[in-house]
């Protein structure tokens, strides 16, 4: 585990406000400069995520050292092309070996992967819309952070 690194994780749907960008940019930004953290690991599947990558993606312009990485839950063997096209917006990707055949829960096992590689945890979870005829992929991997000690941070 890095203690340069940080990963995020969040539910699929979000309130998405202004307030939420200035906190999420004002916590990268203090993680970047204060804790020296300069790899960040992104999932996939969730609009937290993707807002997280937008930006990362505009505070690379900054500083230009930091490194997205996109670990994936699906399609342990890509394309030359399919990685070229994700290149375009990461520095790295990969596919944990262990999840191979973890089937339905590849993304929980693709968390914990992300977890176990970073000492700081961006988390968006929101009880009021985390799912009730299931447990939520948010709340299993929040857990498990805590259980692995790691920096959470809420956003």
């Amino acid at each position: 585990m890095k203690k340069n690194s940080c990963c995020f994780f969040g539910h699929r749907t979000i309130n998405e406000t202004d307030q939420l960008k200035a906190k999420l940019i004002e916590i990268i930004e203090k993680l970047i400069i204060d804790e020296k953290v300069d790899t960040f690991l992104f999932g996939s599947k969730s609009r937290f995520n993707s807002l997280c990558l937008e930006i990362v993606t505009e505070i690379k312009e900054k500083y230009p050292h930091i490194k997205r990485v996109y670990v994936r839950a699906e399609y342990p063997y890509i394309s030359k092309h399919y990685k070229n096209y994700l290149l375009e917006n990461y520095e790295k990707t990969y596919y944990p070996e262990k999840i191979m055949s973890s089937g339905r829960a590849s993304y929980v096992e693709r968390n914990y992967e992300m977890i176990d590689n970073s000492y700081f945890c961006i988390v968006y979870y929101d009880e009021q819309v985390a799912p009730t005829t299931r447990k939520s992929g948010t709340k299993i991997a929040l857990d498990y952070a805590i259980k692995k000690c790691k920096k959470i941070i809420r956003a």
